[in-house]
């Protein structure tokens, strides 16, 4: 074991959706000491013993006070899916930012000592759609942009780990949902309260998330579980569900049932390909699944929270008046 209680735990995008919820976990419950860095750019402060600034996340970056006597660094951040994407060349940027970034943080951190680097993938490395559970050993199929990125990042941190020792862990998780949860969940979450009709009452498939209470969790885990080094693992709540279940559950959460019309799943999938909008009509239409039982396996974790007490925790900020 590194020793939880003496870990010293570098998070980087700190105040973000991910990396907020982490240092609440770690540094304000559980007392550990660690430190926050964020984009000198970013206004939205965060509440941290100790914070740092950094002016940009890509290849110039220097990390050097970041670093300082850090055992672990965990690394949630990254350019993320761009709903509205203005630039010519979005794979170019996301490899500015979650490749060349990613790997001069790693690089850094191995020449300062640290001993583990966790590293906060996506399941959209392993592909967006699947007839079967995913599982952490199957194949690379990235689709997107996006995806793609974060597996080339994957690669270039198990090179480096190989040339230096330092410990690598990635985590690929789903969708993940939570209070406050950015992107079409949110939106979803929204229109439920305000009683939207929505064409989603008869679609089939099977989706796997995970809240983020749930995923915080296994990353703490994963800071000091020695089984854990240069070990990949898939994140989720144990529990898959069809779009329309979930949003009749948010609605239950919500004391708000859903207003759900009954469409076809394909007469959906054309209308999304004629609006422009076959992302995000893949993303409710279609299956995705994971399998979490490397986690439960190598790490004796399990989700300590269930999907309902996710959703009551994510329903929260929009109750309040």
């Amino acid at each position: 074991m590194l020793g939880a209680h003496n870990l010293k735990i570098l998070i980087t995008g700190a105040n973000g959706f991910v990396g907020r919820a982490l240092v609440a976990r770690l540094d304000l419950e559980e007392g550990k000491h660690v430190r926050a860095s964020i984009r000198r750019d970013k206004r939205d402060w965060i509440e941290c013993r100790d914070v740092v600034e950094v002016d940009s996340l890509d290849e110039e970056t220097n990390w050097t006070e970041a670093l300082r006597d850090i055992d672990v660094v965990v690394h949630t951040a990254a350019r993320a899916h761009v709903m509205a994407d203005v630039t010519t060349d979005p794979l170019s940027e996301y490899r500015r930012v979650n490749v060349d970034g990613t790997r001069a943080l790693a690089r850094q951190a191995a020449e300062q000592g640290v001993r583990r680097f966790v590293f906060i993938s996506s399941i959209g490395v392993i592909g967006n759609v699947n007839s079967a559970p995913f599982k952490a050993t199957d194949q690379p199929a990235p689709a997107d942009a996006y995806a793609i990125s974060k597996y080339e990042a994957e690669q270039e941190l198990q090179e480096i780990a190989a040339e230096t020792g330092l410990e690598m862990v990635i985590v690929r998780p789903p969708l993940v949902y939570g209070p406050n949860a950015p992107g079409n969940f949110g939106k979803l979450m929204e229109w439920v309260r305000r009683g939207v009709p929505l064409p989603l009452g008869a679609i089939n498939n099977r989706r796997s998330l995970v809240a983020l209470d749930n995923l915080v969790d296994l990353i703490a885990v994963c800071l000091d579980h020695p089984a854990a080094a240069n070990q990949v693992f898939l994140a989720g709540d144990g529990e898959d569900m069809s779009t329309t279940e979930l949003l009749r559950r948010v609605g239950k959460v919500m004391r708000c049932p859903a207003r759900l019309v009954p469409v076809p799943a394909q007469l959906l999938k054309v209308g999304g390909f004629m609006l422009g909008k076959s992302d995000m009509a893949r993303r409710l239409l279609g299956s995705l699944q994971v399998d979490i039982s490397k986690a439960q396996d190598v790490l004796g974790w399990e989700p300590p929270i269930s999907v309902d007490e996710g959703l009551r925790r994510a329903a929260e900020p929009l109750k309040r008046p």
